[in-house]
């Protein structure tokens, strides 16, 4: 069976004050629900072997946040191995949006276990914008590199 593979969009601002804020959003359902670290994340979702990397960033930052992808140049923070095996590839554009605005997507999962009972819950149950240093710790794990690379790509490091 192949590797899943997923594919996200790190949206970044310059705030009037001076440095950098990244866009993120914690994960939604019961089982984030009381979790603050390792409980956020880019705005990403898996994709099959017909749709490009590209192409599925960009539906899923539309799927998860019900705004459509900023426009603006994309550079690629390229890819990395989550703890779960998945391959995850991110890019990131600089643009702005309003977290009040946003309208996530929905899944739906049987809550409580085994109690036969299906329930829907927003992908993302809230989003934020902050800067790269209080992002990681809440970012999950293998996703903290982005914000890495992110950072030394805007100081001309990359």
């Amino acid at each position: 069976m192949p590797d899943k593979r997923s594919a996200g969009l790190l949206v970044f601002r310059r705030p009037t004050g001076g440095g950098v804020e990244v866009l993120i959003g914690h994960m939604g359902g019961p089982l984030w629900s009381s979790r603050q670290e390792s409980a956020w994340s880019i705005p990403k979702g898996e994709y099959e072997p017909d749709e490009t990397p590209e192409a599925a960033a960009r539906r899923e930052f539309q799927e998860e946040l019900g705004f459509p992808a900023p426009e603006g140049e994309w550079f690629a923070l390229g890819e990395s191995r989550q703890r779960n095996g998945k391959l995850v590839t991110v890019w990131a554009v600089e643009g702005d949006l309003d977290p009040a605005g946003v309208v996530p997507g929905t899944f739906v999962m049987e809550w409580p276990p085994r109690s036969g009972n299906r329930e829907e819950f927003p992908e993302i149950d809230r989003v934020g914008w902050f800067p790269p240093e209080v992002a990681a710790p809440l970012l999950v794990a293998g996703q903290r590199v982005f914000l890495e690379r992110l950072v030394a790509h805007l100081d001309g490091r990359a």
